[in-house]
């Protein structure tokens, strides 16, 4: 249901695509104070995990579970942000697929595609349907992390595909410099992630920095 104009004009709202674990859960508890999270992410037994602590920490949250390769979920959920809000203040893109470490010339198709999908064109998607969304409040905000593995040896799955996805935000970065949206492009410290566990599994994780420290060092640039 539509909330008064009023009211959803003074809601801040954060969407966090892929926020179920990670820096993507870390960001969203840590906005829970001053937004309205929207937490999308493919596991519903994750997010409510993330709901939990959004709400002892006296925050909202409205869960997706969707995947964002659906691009009629994606505007489906789009749609209702518009209904209900009007807006998004800040968009957060954790959103990612690690392919595993492979030679390039042993790619596997599945997971090629896969990782082209979720880092690449779903960025492309989204872009265009949370454009609006963001122009449509002060100083809206669209926030992406790089992790920059291409070139490095096996990996090929993830470095081309997150590198088409930076790529791809640094030029939306260049085109609305003047218009907005206003676009950040953020690279955060190693930390003991999911993710980050399928690429380095022998790693000693308590050097690494957690999630939820990284969430408010990067929060903190951006403010």
């Amino acid at each position: 249901m539509p909330l008064p104009p009023h009211i959803a004009a003074m809601t801040r709202t954060a969407l966090i695509t892929g926020a179920s674990r990670g820096l993507g859960a870390a960001l969203a508890v840590a906005l829970a104070p001053t937004h309205h999270v929207i937490a999308v992410a493919r596991t519903t037994g994750a997010l409510e995990e993330i709901d939990d602590l959004i709400q002892a920490a006296g925050g909202q949250a409205t869960l997706a579970p969707m995947d964002v390769t659906d691009p009629n979920a994606m505007a489906h959920l789009c749609r209702g942000i518009h209904d209900r809000w009007g807006h998004v203040d800040l968009w957060m893109h954790t959103a990612v697929h690690a392919g595993p470490l492979t030679p390039a010339a042993h790619l596997d198709a599945k997971d090629w595609s896969r990782s082209i999908a979720v880092n690449a064109t779903a960025t492309s998607v989204l872009i265009g349907m949370v454009e609006p969304l963001l122009n449509a409040a002060p100083g809206g905000r669209a926030v992406f992390f790089d992790d920059p593995r291409a070139g490095e040896k096996f990996f090929g799955h993830y470095g081309a595909s997150k590198a088409a996805q930076i790529a791809l935000a640094r030029s939306w970065q260049a085109e609305t410099r003047r218009t907005g949206p206003k676009v950040d492009i953020l690279e955060p410290a190693p930390m003991p992630t999911a993710t980050r566990a399928r690429f380095f599994p022998g790693e000693d994780r308590a050097a690494l920095t957690a999630p939820a420290a990284e969430a408010a060092r990067l929060l903190a640039l951006l403010d």
